[in-house]
């Protein structure tokens, strides 16, 4: 059968239970996905010759399967003779040199545990002047790599996450989970590892109250999580929000016309040049080839890359944002510094009225509209000894308002 005539013909049948008979051995799940590439993906995988589940997705290769058959018309009575099959006839060598890139793909450009944990937030340059480097390790299975990675991210109090699937939302498909320290990125295969992943780790660090998670626009994947998988994302920092704050203070009130995208907010706020974010545009532009990119296995290094990118870029984005929105403050500190230094030694005999006079000053430089309603405040508070002084400061810093 035509190679094109198989991809169709299986595409048809989707989310369809059927059974793979392999050259070594016989396999029923439900289809979850096929690739171009003759690779074929099924979950509630049972080993019909043992009898046992396997857990999570499993992936066959074209070279591997002799048939398939669809076993939904099977069960309802159809003649097996007439049920449907598909011989997937791939040249073995050109499939055998895949499955040994799924298998090794993510060895030759993950670190090494006793890889030193140096900051990635030196490394990374900003500039198109050499290409942006980044040390990322895949977890795409539990032995090994997965348990290590939970015992670094537990120990963490900030780091970043990002998501990446299709229409990732409680309609849609959760790909891939990528989680950024000060020092490590992880990719969690999530289309491989199932829920799994979750129960197993994840869940914990995502609900932790103490560790802080970076986001970029947390909705959809919170939306995700809470119905897919019964996860209640907490104590997150999200830089679209941050912007949109800082947008308004520095605009006295304001709201802007639409919220940033990742690459807007690192073009604003990093002062990142555009031409430098082409990881980011050419995410885009795959996803607009094929909106289902995020299923194809194995991963591309490139595509890694854009993922770890993505996630590590967060981490300074965020420590900008609150440089930005604690100048105020700062401003306000300076002030403070010289409030007495730079004055008269008579200021400093009576306590409330230096009181009063640092309170006019924060109210007279931040909060000009609101000195009526402290004077009202103080007039209530009849334990406060200063607060006749304060309240005639107050009273003659009405104007402002």
């Amino acid at each position: 059968m035509d190679p094109s005539s198989d991809y169709y013909f299986l595409n048809k049948i989707l989310w369809r239970r059927v059974k793979l008979t392999l050259v070594c051995g016989v396999f029923e799940g439900v289809l979850q996905h096929v690739d171009p590439n003759k690779i074929v993906v099924l979950k509630k995988v049972k080993n019909v010759e043992t009898g046992r589940s396997v857990p999570g997705v499993k992936m066959f290769f074209g070279h591997e399967i002799v048939n398939v058959e669809l076993l939904d018309e099977v069960e309802q009575g159809s003649v097996r003779e007439n049920s449907s099959s598909v011989s997937l006839d791939v040249e073995r060598t050109g499939m055998e040199k895949m499955k040994v890139e799924v298998l090794n793909v993510c060895e030759s450009v993950s670190p090494a545990p006793e890889a030193p944990t140096t900051s990635l937030l030196n490394d990374l340059k900003y500039s198109p002047s050499e290409e942006e480097e980044v040390t990322y390790t895949v977890i795409d299975q539990f032995q090994q790599k997965f348990g290590a990675a939970m015992l670094h991210i537990k120990k963490q109090s900030v780091l970043s996450v990002a998501a990446e699937g299709v229409n990732v939302c409680r309609h849609g498909k959760l790909c891939w989970l990528q989680v950024a320290t000060n020092c490590r990125v992880y990719l969690f295969d999530i289309f491989l590892l199932g829920s799994r992943a979750f129960n197993n780790g994840l869940q914990m660090i995502l609900e932790d109250k103490r560790i802080l998670k970076i986001i970029h626009d947390c909705r959809w994947l919170s939306d995700c999580l809470s119905h897919q998988y019964g996860i209640l994302l907490n104590n997150v920092f999200d830089t679209q929000v941050a912007d949109v704050l800082q947008f308004s203070m520095e605009t006295g009130g304001y709201l802007p016309n639409c919220i940033t995208t990742l690459q807007e907010s690192l073009i604003k706020h990093l002062k990142i040049a555009p031409k430098y974010l082409f990881f980011l545009e050419e995410k885009q532009k795959l996803i607009q080839e094929n909106p289902e990119v995020w299923f194809i296995r194995p991963v591309s290094p490139s595509l890694l890359k854009i993922l770890a990118l993505e996630a590590t870029y967060l981490l300074p984005l965020r420590l900008a944002l609150l440089d930005e929105m604690m100048s105020d403050l700062t401003t306000l500190v300076d002030g403070y510094l010289n409030t007495y230094r730079g004055g008269s030694a008579d200021r400093l005999g009576g306590i409330e009225v230096a009181a009063a006079l640092c309170l006019q000053n924060l109210l007279s430089a931040f909060f000009p509209w609101k000195a009526d309603k402290v004077i009202l405040f103080l007039n209530s508070c009849n334990n406060f000894d200063g607060a006749n002084v304060v309240i005639n400061i107050l009273e003659g810093a009405t104007a402002w308002a």
